[in-house]
């Protein structure tokens, strides 16, 4: 779920993975091990992309059923 969230806000700020990756946050293949489920995303680094993507950090965090 996170992972397509991240993909979601990444497109909606119209940033390619390699956009991202300019900017020193992440590197370009963490971004996509992240992106594609491979990898867990540490939470500053989410605080940093979520401000990248103009996201309040809640964005990505699951509502409760």
């Amino acid at each position: 779920i996170l992972s397509c969230l991240l993909v979601e806000a990444r497109e909606a700020a119209g940033l390619t993975q390699s956009q991202v990756a300019a900017t020193s946050i992440i590197s370009q293949t963490e971004l996509s091990k992240i992106e594609n489920g491979q990898r867990r995303v540490e939470f500053l680094v989410l605080v940093k992309l979520a401000a990248l993507y103009k996201k309040e950090v809640q964005f990505f965090i699951p509502k409760p059923r």
